[in-house]
């Protein structure tokens, strides 16, 4: 009896690595750790003032984190979210302000935007099989510049567009119960996430976003149309991403076209700390939004500390070094 058990217990933690639910506990209790450590640094840190900047950051981060994660799965990935979502809010700028056009219409505008920017990148890399790191570099370039260009240079105001700037400051929670007076750009980035988790663990093109990226040729040998597949995770990614220049644009009041560059880094590191493998097949959405909010509450906690923004970039390279390596390491144990 005794060696049956001592035969199951490795066996127990085999699943638990390929599962990944290791590393979720592990980026949780770096979470805990960070919101304490600061705590103590800093009384100033757990203001409900500070903990609403905290929450607004993540709810930015955590959408572009999100679509990431689409991407991340299918073996992929993706440099552009950051330009995109500047794109996007530039063209609900377009839309709302220089066209005069009623509020819904600039929402579908940066929600169409991005999905059909998604569906070039997709296409690029399933259709032209260029590789996906020089994909969407080149489509973060194009996206960068077509910014600029439809701007002006220029910032987009959303002075006159009322309502606006209620998506992701406002607080319909805080409306119902006031002592929670929690963003709406909080509650967006949830109802995204428990929709894009919903997509992925019970809907067909979750199912082939995994396959996707465990064995791609086994699912075209199959009969599958992988191509077509991976264009639709690419343009859903897309998609998200223009919600994400939506509650930036609002959390603004403005489309700033230079915005945007290095928002990808950050969305990247967000989704390798959650648990999700570079090399494709598995990921969650639960532990992408857990390295949302340990990438959200660091940088807030190193402002409020006075740490130099020169060494804050230093700290966020330096972890996403740390959780390539920690995949990595995590794939060879796995193996």
């Amino acid at each position: 009896m005794t060696s049956v058990n001592t035969e199951a217990r490795p066996g127990l933690f085999s699943k638990l690595v390929a599962s990944g639910a290791h590393q979720k506990l592990l980026a949780f209790a770096s979470l805990v750790i960070l919101l304490v450590g600061f705590t103590l640094a800093s009384p100033n840190f757990m203001q409900v003032s500070n903990i609403i900047a905290i929450l607004q950051a993540t709810s930015v981060n955590g959408v572009l984190a999100v679509a990431a994660t689409l991407v991340i799965i299918t073996g992929g990935i993706d440099l552009s979210v950051g330009t995109l979502m500047t794109f996007t809010a530039v063209m609900a700028g377009v839309v709302l302000t220089n066209l005069g056009l009623p509020l819904p219409l600039g929402v579908i505008a940066a929600i169409g935007a991005g999905a059909f920017c998604g569906f070039c990148s997709g296409s690029f890399v399933a259709k032209m099989k260029i590789p996906p790191f020089i994909a969407t570099l080149g489509m973060m370039l194009i996206l960068k510049g077509l910014s600029l260009v439809i701007s002006g240079t220029r910032p987009i105001y959303f002075n006159d567009t009322p309502g606006f700037d209620l998506i992701s400051n406002g607080s319909l929670i805080g409306m119902l119960i006031p002592s929670l007076p929690i963003p709406n750009g909080v509650l967006i980035l949830f109802l995204v996430a428990g929709a894009t988790a919903y997509i992925l663990s019970r809907t067909v093109l979750g199912r082939y976003c995994f396959a996707l990226g465990s064995n791609e040729e086994s699912v075209r040998l199959s009969g599958v149309n992988t191509d077509w597949w991976k264009i639709a995770i690419y343009s859903l990614a897309g998609a998200i991403v223009g919600i994400g220049g939506l509650l930036i644009a609002s959390r603004l009041n403005s489309a700033q076209p230079a915005l945007g560059l290095g928002y990808e880094l950050e969305a990247i590191a967000a989704v390798v700390i959650g648990g999700t493998s570079l090399s494709g097949g598995r990921g969650t959405i639960l532990g992408t939004l857990i390295g949302a909010l340990i990438m959200a509450v660091l940088i807030n906690g190193l402002r409020i500390l006075s740490v130099a923004q020169e060494w804050q970039t230093v700290v966020t390279g330096a972890i996403i070094i740390l959780a390539v390596y920690a995949d990595m390491v995590r794939r060879k144990k796995s193996a």
